[in-house]
């Protein structure tokens, strides 16, 4: 197995959640780390994936919501400050794959399953080889205890509950 590092001035992890029942929150963390070991990264299915993701470095281009985020009616980022993925399982599926692992968010492990996109394989000018792949798993945030909420005057409630988890990933040989 070689070790593949995610290249992460070429990649993102961004999440969308609805907001008032009519829009949506955009946001990504700026901190993370990720790793790969694979036998063959054109085939997902011999490969095993970790991410650790640094919950501090949460950005929703808003500070008050950014804070508020970080605290203990969301993330408590001080007990927490780390979310986790383990892929216990990766399934071809024609030409994408299905990428499942334990998620642990506020201490909580859940299965989460991402529907993940190959891009293919390029070089480097320096001849580094490096793979792309895109990822989107959706995953409800009240399972992992992120569970605070406000009522609206209108009906509905402030945050949605399902949050979808965007992934941009370039890798290369570590």
């Amino acid at each position: 197995m070689a070790t593949y590092n995610v290249d992460t001035n070429h990649s993102s992890i961004e999440f969308v959640v609805k907001h008032m029942m009519v829009s949506k929150v955009k946001g990504f963390f700026e901190s993370y780390d990720a790793r790969i070991e694979a036998t063959n990264l054109e085939d997902l299915t011999t490969a095993a994936v970790t991410f650790n993701i640094n919950v501090d470095s949460i950005n929703t281009r808003n500070t008050d919501r950014d804070n508020h985020l970080r605290s203990a009616d969301f993330f408590d980022v001080e007990k927490h400050p780390t979310i986790e993925f383990t892929s216990t399982d990766i399934t071809r599926d024609g030409d994408d794959y299905k990428l499942t692992g334990d998620m642990t968010i506020r201490g909580i492990t859940k299965p989460v399953t991402f529907e993940v996109e190959y891009n293919g394989k390029g070089k480097t000018p320096d001849g580094v080889e490096v793979y792309g792949f895109e990822a989107e798993a959706k995953l409800n945030r009240e399972d992992f205890g992120l569970t605070w909420n406000a009522a609206l005057e209108t009906g509905g409630v402030l945050v949605g509950k399902d949050i979808k988890i965007r992934v941009q990933l370039e890798v290369n040989p570590a």
